[in-house]
C-alpha cells in the first residue's frame, strides 16, 4: 500500500505538471506508467483476499482488509482516471480552449489528500478521512463552473470538436473525486465497525453529537428495510463507562420521520410499549433517528427456535397486550381497511416477479374462471359496504420480526411504527397470520408450530370480536388474509410457495364473493385447514 500510495503521488504529479505546461512528453511519461499502479494495486488486493481467506471469522480484521482493498482499488482507477484525462486532453488541437491553467488548484488538492491517505487509515482519523471524502463536493463544484464555460464557448465558437474532449477531460478529472468519497468511506468503515456510505456517516455523527467520540462507537448491522432506510445497533461508551446500547435508523427523511411520528404517538396513547427515542437529525432530503434498544428476541427467532415453553409465555404476553391495546384504544368512529385496494397497488410488483399468475379470465371446460384482479375488484365493492364499527389503534406493519418479547421483564415491546393509526384491528390480525405462514420453513414439524400461531391470534381476536359485538369481523379478516397472502408474494422468491399464497388468497375470495350479500356474519374461514400445508 505504501508502495501504491508513493506511485500515485508521482503520477499525480506529472499530471498536474502537464496541466501546467501541456506538453506531449509529460502525457507520455503519465501514460508509459500505466502498469505500475495497476500492479500493485493487485497485489494489495491479492494480499487482503488472502488475508479474508486465512481469518473466516466476521470481524474487525476482515473489515479493515476489506476497506485496504477498497482503497487500493480506487486509487488503480484514479491512476486510469488521470491517463484518460491527458489522453482527451491530447486531442485538444487549440490549447487555449482547453483552459489547462483551471485544472492546478484541484488536482493539487487531489494530489494532498491521496498524501494523507496513509495517516488517516493508521491513525484511524476519522476527521481526515472526512476531509478526503469532502473533496469530491469541491471538484463538483469545480467541475459545474468549468462545464458552463465549455458549453458557453461552444455556443459562441466554431470548434466545438476540441471544446467536447474539453468536457471529457473534465469529466475524467472529477471522477477522482468520487473514488476519494469511495477511500474515505473505507477509512470511516474501519473505524466504526460498519460498512457506511459518507452521508450516512454524517447522520449518525449528528444524531450522537454530544454523546461520544469515533472511537467509543460500535456499529453492528441489524437490517436494510425495503425502503432503503438502514439500522444498526449502537453501541456507546458511557459516562461512567459502562457501554450503553442504541438503536441507529437512518434513511428517506419522510419515511425516519413517519418512524418518528409512530413511536412518540405510541408512547402517548399506550406508554412503555414502544421504545424512547434518544435523538432525532434531519438534513436535506435525509433524516437519522437514535432509538432505545429493546432487550428480548423478535417473535419470529421465538417461533423458529424458541422451546415450546417460551413460545407459549410469549404468546400469552402478546395476546394479553394487543387486547388491552385494543380495549384501551377503542373509539366508536367506524375505520374503513381498504383492504382490496391495498392489494390492486401492489398487485403489478407481485406480477413483475410471477408472471404465470398475471392471467385474465379463462375458461375450463366451458366454465368461465374470473381473473384475479376481477376478483379484487368485486370483492372491493363488498368490502366498501362493510366497516368495522369501531376504531383502535393499530401497529400498521404486524409482522413477526417487528415484536420483541423480553423474558425477563415478560414484557412485549414493539418496533418498525411508521404505519401506526386509528383503524380496523382486523389490519394487524391478518398481517400478523400471514407473516407466519409465509415463514420459507419446510420442516414439517415447523410449519405446524407456525399454523399454531397464526390460529392461536385468530381465536383471540374472534373471541374479542364476539365480546365486542362486532358481526363482520370475520368477512373481513377473510378480505384482509387475501390481502397479505397475495402481497407478500413479492417477497417470496420460491414459486411453489408463492403458488400456494396466490391459490390461498383466490380461495378467500371466491368463496368470500359466493356468500349472498346481507348474509356475511354468517361466514366463517376453514382457519385451520388454510394455515396447514
Amino acid at each position: 500500500m505504501s508502495f501504491l500510495l508513493a506511485e500515485m503521488d508521482g503520477q499525480l504529479t506529472r499530471l498536474i505538471a502537464y496541466f501546467e505546461a501541456p506538453r506531449t512528453e509529460t502525457a507520455l511519461q503519465l501514460v508509459q506508467r500505466a502498469g505500475y499502479a495497476h500492479n500493485l494495486s493487485s497485489r494489495v488486493r491479492k494480499a487482503c483476499l488472502a488475508g479474508m481467506i486465512r481469518s473466516r471469522k466476521a470481524g474487525t480484521r476482515q473489515l479493515r482488509l476489506q476497506g485496504i482493498d477498497t482503497i487500493a482499488r480506487n486509487l488503480d482507477l484514479m491512476s486510469r482516471l488521470a491517463r484518460r484525462a491527458v489522453e482527451q486532453a491530447e486531442r485538444v488541437e487549440r490549447p487555449k480552449l482547453l483552459r489547462a491553467e483551471a485544472y492546478v488548484a484541484p488536482l493539487k488538492l487531489v494530489r494532498k489528500s491521496v498524501a494523507r491517505i496513509h495517516e488517516a487509515l493508521e491513525a484511524r482519523d476519522s476527521k481526515l478521512a472526512v476531509q478526503i471524502g469532502q473533496v469530491h463536493t469541491e471538484l463538483g463544484a469545480f467541475h459545474d463552473r468549468l462545464f458552463r464555460t465549455y458549453t458557453r464557448d461552444m455556443r459562441e465558437s466554431r470548434h466545438t470538436e476540441d471544446l467536447a474532449f474539453g468536457l471529457l477531460t473534465l469529466n475524467e478529472v472529477t471522477g477522482m473525486g468520487e473514488a476519494l468519497q469511495t477511500v474515505s468511506e473505507a477509512i470511516l468503515s474501519i473505524n466504526i465497525g460498519q460498512s457506511v456510505q459518507f452521508e450516512r456517516y454524517f447522520a449518525l455523527r449528528s444524531v450522537l453529537a454530544g454523546v461520544a467520540r469515533d472511537e467509543e462507537i460500535t456499529l453492528q448491522p441489524l437490517a436494510e428495510t425495503r425502503s432503503g432506510s438502514g439500522i444498526a445497533s449502537v453501541n456507546l461508551r458511557g459516562t461512567k463507562g459502562e457501554t450503553v446500547a442504541a438503536v441507529f435508523k437512518d434513511g428517506d427523511r419522510h419515511k425516519v420521520k413517519e418512524e418518528r411520528v409512530g413511536v412518540k404517538s405510541w408512547n402517548s396513547v399506550y406508554p412503555g410499549l414502544a421504545p424512547e427515542i434518544l435523538s432525532y437529525e434531519k438534513s436535506g432530503k435525509s433524516a437519522a433517528l437514535l432509538i432505545e434498544h429493546l432487550e428480548g428476541e423478535t417473535f419470529e427467532d421465538i417461533v423458529l427456535g424458541g422451546t415450546d415453553a417460551a413460545l407459549a409465555e410469549a404468546q400469552k404476553a402478546l395476546h394479553g397486550t394487543v387486547r388491552d391495546i385494543w380495549r384501551q384504544t377503542r373509539t366508536d368512529d367506524p375505520a374503513r381497511m381498504g383492504a382490496m385496494e391495498q392489494l390492486r397497488k401492489r398487485m403489478p410488483d407481485v406480477y413483475r416477479l410471477h408472471r404465470r399468475h398475471a392471467s385474465g379470465p379463462q375458461n375450463v371446460n366451458g366454465v368461465r374462471v374470473a381473473g384475479f384482479d376481477a376478483l379484487t375488484a368485486a370483492a372491493a365493492a363488498r368490502e366498501a359496504q362493510l366497516p368495522a364499527p369501531f376504531s383502535v389503534y393499530i401497529h400498521g406493519d404486524f409482522n413477526l420480526d417487528n415484536v420483541i418479547y423480553d423474558p425477563v421483564a415478560r414484557k412485549i415491546r414493539f418496533i418498525d411504527l411508521h404505519r401506526s393509526r386509528y383503524m380496523d384491528y382486523v389490519q394487524d390480525v391478518s398481517v400478523f397470520m400471514v407473516s407466519n405462514y409465509r415463514l420459507q420453513v419446510l420442516d414439517a414439524g415447523t410449519r405446524a408450530r407456525i399454523a399454531k400461531v397464526a390460529t392461536d391470534m385468530h381465536a383471540m381476536a374472534a373471541k374479542f370480536a364476539r365480546r365486542e359485538k362486532d358481526p363482520t369481523f370475520e368477512y373481513r379478516l377473510a378480505l384482509g388474509l387475501a390481502r397479505s397472502f397475495a402481497s407478500s408474494t413479492r417477497f417470496v422468491v420460491d414459486q411453489a410457495h408463492a403458488r400456494r399464497m396466490l391459490l390461498r388468497a383466490r380461495y378467500i375470495l371466491e368463496t368470500a364473493l359466493a356468500v349472498p350479500e346481507g348474509r356475511e356474519a354468517r361466514f366463517k374461514l376453514p382457519m385451520g385447514k388454510l394455515f396447514r400445508d
